[in-house]
């Protein structure tokens, strides 16, 4: 979708008022030029980013970084709900509990001893595209950076709370980090239902792109939860539980739940009708050219983007170079992973002048298609829209 232009909308309601750094920052005819200016000392090792909020950290990679196969660490998305806890690989323990048959504490050490997994899988934040719902809701205005692509590495899950005695009673397993709120501010837990827990692609991360996890990705070690929207991903794992409930804390209830049935835009959702967010949506977006590119006529044009689609593969790719009058199929690339995303590409020539709307949408192994408009929800995730972007040709 051609990307919006919030500043321009905060200017006429008052410029001085709501003009804040993150609103400014969601403008994505500006982010190269202020992603230049917000590199902060504290992200060491990160390319420019545009940042949301530096305390605690929510960093957006640019469109431009996600044309590759793998994201690289430098440019990964950043998103924390509570400040970034101290953490220490040598001292670091998992405490597993609950409905088992004797309680355990695993270091980092004991981890790395267990069978190692890498697994390619794509990590998405659920409100990624949230910048681009209309009506606005609150929260964090991302746009389409809140996404990445890395190999990660560490021992299943399943080899994990073997070391414990998973009941099969157990529903669920909650999952707690280091991360601590300030003042009243809610501690981040999750729970993930047993069926994924125990999944042999579930797994504890000590790597990431064939490094230490990273802490400011949740290292020492992050679950990894492939095909699940990002909060499931909890980072600085520091305890397990097994229960037979689902937590009911905030960010099980009400926090990343969906509505069953649509809403109109600017409603409110009945409580009871919210599920928790689980699998995500097919998608797919151009990282080049950028939006509102120049070229020339006759000068070849390379096409291109990731697309992804939850727990399910793309098959299909298409372009259309005419606003969505006419299709043509674009390439994929060849390594074809179920959670991980596939770089398409495709060749466009200009043979006229004039101002183009470009558009591409994917199709997954479950036939879902890209909509032409995502469907609007309170809290604005699993935007997925058929993705515009405009071009100037000049003769």
């Amino acid at each position: 979708m051609t990307s919006p232009r919030p500043i321009v909308d905060k200017l006429k309601d008052g410029m001085n008022r709501l003009l804040s750094r993150r609103a400014l920052l969601a403008a994505p005819a500006l982010l190269p030029a202020l992603a230049q200016d917000q590199q902060q000392p504290r992200f060491a090792g990160k390319r420019p980013m545009i940042v949301h909020s530096d305390f605690p950290e929510d960093l957006e990679s640019l469109p431009e970084y996600l044309s590759t196969w793998i994201t690289p660490n430098d440019s990964f998305f950043v998103r924390q709900h509570l400040p970034r806890p101290k953490s220490d690989a040598a001292s670091h323990r998992i405490e597993i509990g609950g409905m088992v048959k004797q309680n355990a504490a695993l270091s980092i050490a004991d981890l790395r001893a267990l069978p190692q997994t890498t697994l390619p899988a794509v990590l998405e934040c659920a409100g990624n595209g949230r910048g681009f719902y209309r009506p606005r809701m609150p929260g964090l205005q991302w746009s389409k950076g809140a996404i990445g692509n890395a190999e990660w590495r560490g021992p299943r899950l399943i080899d994990v709370l073997a070391k414990a005695g998973a009941s099969p009673q157990a529903a669920y397993a909650d999952f707690n980090g280091l991360d601590v709120g300030v003042g009243k501010t809610p501690d981040f837990i999750r729970s993930i239902p047993m069926r994924k827990t125990l999944h042999s692609s579930t797994i504890l991360a000590l790597d990431m792109n064939g490094v230490p996890l990273p802490d400011l990705h949740g290292g020492p070690v992050r679950l990894i939860v492939p095909g699940w929207d990002g909060a499931s991903w909890v980072k600085w794992v520091a305890k397990i539980d097994l229960v037979d409930k689902i937590n009911p804390g905030f960010y099980m209830n009400p926090a990343y739940r969906y509505p069953n049935t649509p809403v109109a835009p600017g409603s409110a959702a009945k409580p009871e009708d919210l599920g928790v967010l689980e699998g995500m949506a097919v998608k797919s977006f151009f990282a080049r050219p950028a939006d509102q590119a120049r070229a020339a006529v006759g000068q070849a044009l390379t096409l291109t983007g990731p697309a992804w689609a939850g727990e399910n593969k793309i098959v299909r790719v298409e372009v259309s170079t005419d606003g969505g009058a006419s299709w043509r199929l674009a390439s994929l690339s060849a390594k074809d992973f179920q959670f991980s995303w596939r770089i398409w590409s495709s060749q466009w020539k200009p043979a006229k002048p004039g101002y183009y709307t470009l558009c591409c949408r994917a199709t997954d192994s479950a036939g879902r298609m890209q909509p032409i408009e995502a469907v609007w929800n309170p809290s604005g995730y699993l935007w997925n829209a058929i993705d515009r972007i405009g071009v100037l040709v000049e003769g």
